[in-house]
């Protein structure tokens, strides 16, 4: 019989800040005024124990790789505000040389190319050494969304090289790895087996797809006039589905098609994940997940209300995407009618 499932203490209950350090103009002006302090003390009010800090190399690296001192301001400035207000944090590159999940960074070549692992592996030393001497506060995410399944072979060799040569720096560090399909729970066996006690397996959940991503203007199978409710049957997201949807995504296969989401759905979606997880001795963390700001507010409720069920059954942390912006966001103006019952569903 497994032991139950390993819980991610300190890092239960998060929030992104997607938009900051990473997926943005890379300007100065976004660096000093997409968040602020005010921000994070807004979140440790909230009641959260983490944010999740999404950072692209080129925060830090030049194009050939020499460093951007100037750069690490900006991380020591989020590892400070979130020690000055009680919140641990993750920092997870979003993007590496020669890879990004988002095409249209036109980043190519990591999973061929020997050179841009090495330089990934040595971005990730450096970032030890800098930050990781805070196991019990601070965690360290490899890489966001790797997108193809043929990758994974290349994948388990990089990071596990990786995380050998981070622990020569940092031997009690959290670390945080995730699977092909832009980290699908999925994916998650593929994983190799924990390399010690403080690996964490990560995945992504934005199901059902076509419910969280409707209207998705950069989906492009999608049209962006399209909208459906939380409540139409599991017939009717399956056809929406078929029709919208490029992405690899659940289905509905199990469910009586004329019946429509509940817990249920997320139970069955988390427990082959759960299941390796308590097999492996393992903690489970859902590092993204949400409701697009297309959505009607109070099914975008509904929604939170449902998968917080199941996260909190199955003792899974999380971060939800996303704080400011970038199509999600919690502090503006959409979610205003329906945050502070959220909030409490985070």
């Amino acid at each position: 019989m497994n032991k139950p499932m390993k819980k991610l203490e300190g890092w239960e209950r998060g929030i992104n800040l997607g938009g900051w350090l990473s997926q943005c103009d890379h300007t100065k002006e976004t660096y000093d005024h997409f968040i602020q302090k005010e921000d994070i003390k807004k979140i440790a009010g909230w009641g959260l124990d983490h944010v999740r800090v999404p950072v692209d190399y080129v925060l830090v690296e030049d194009a050939d790789g020499n460093e951007i001192p100037e750069g690490y301001a900006y991380i020591d400035k989020a590892v400070s505000w979130c020690e000055e207000y009680g919140l641990n944090m993750i920092l997870d590159l979003h993007r590496t040389f020669g890879f990004s999940f988002d095409k249209g960074e036109n980043e190519k070549g990591f999973f061929e190319n020997k050179d841009y692992q090495e330089r990934f592996c040595r971005l990730w030393e450096r970032l030890a050494t800098r930050y990781g001497n805070k196991p019990d506060r601070l965690a360290l995410e490899l890489l966001n969304e790797v997108t193809e399944m043929e990758y994974m072979d290349t994948w388990k060799e990089v990071y596990d090289t990786c995380i050998r040569r981070i622990r020569a720096i940092a031997p009690d560090v959290k670390i945080i790895v995730g699977g092909y399909h832009n980290n699908s729970i999925e994916a998650l066996p593929a994983l190799l087996p924990p390399q010690d006690e403080n690996i964490v397996y990560t995945f992504h959940c934005y199901e059902p797809l076509i419910f969280t991503h409707q209207g998705a203007y950069w989906i492009s199978t999608m049209d962006t006039s399209f909208r459906m409710s939380i409540n139409e049957p599991y017939r009717k997201m399956q056809e929406y589905s078929d029709r919208y949807l490029e992405q690899v995504t659940v289905g509905f296969d199990g469910f009586d098609p004329e019946s429509s989401l509940d817990v249920s759905y997320f139970d069955k979606h988390f427990k082959e994940a759960v299941d390796l997880a308590e097999e492996r001795n393992v903690a489970l963390y859902c590092g993204e997940y949400g409701v697009i700001d297309l959505a009607d507010p109070q099914e975008i409720l509904k929604w939170y209300r449902i998968i917080h069920e199941a996260f909190e059954k199955h003792g899974i942390g999380r971060a939800a995407w996303c704080f400011r912006k970038k199509d999600f966001g919690f502090v503006d103006e959409h979610m205003e009618p329906v945050l502070d019952e959220i909030l409490k569903l985070l």
